[in-house]
């Protein structure tokens, strides 16, 4: 399997830009799986429940824990929209909303 990862507009390599170099590496690590595995475990791409289509790639680095939210598009094409630093247990309301908004704006401008 093959996967295609696109950005939606500069929400996401903002995030990646305000990153240290390794935090950077170990994502890269985390895209190249998702790029490649047939069956992606839930360790590094999980659906958030309670939305239609919604996903998070989860990375951890050191003590860090980092998500980047995205949806597929086609089967193979994974479209990233915005990404933060977690810190804590709850992925937070105002994270997941925003990343619907741009899902549904996303979709509204293929269509």
């Amino acid at each position: 399997m093959v996967r295609e990862i696109k950005f939606y507009k500069n929400y996401f390599i903002e995030f990646y830009l305000s990153l240290d170099s390794k935090a950077q590496e170990k994502i890269e690590y985390v895209f190249k799986l998702i790029r490649t595995l047939d069956m992606v475990p839930e360790t590094f791409l999980k659906h958030i429940h309670g939305t239609e289509g919604l996903f998070e790639i989860r990375i951890h680095h050191l003590h860090n824990n980092y998500r980047i939210f995205c949806c597929f598009d086609q089967g193979r094409i994974i479209v990233l929209f915005n990404g933060f630093k977690k810190k804590t247990q709850k992925t937070p309301k105002n994270e997941i909303d925003f990343a619907l908004k741009l899902m549904h704006q996303y979709y509204d401008e293929k269509s």
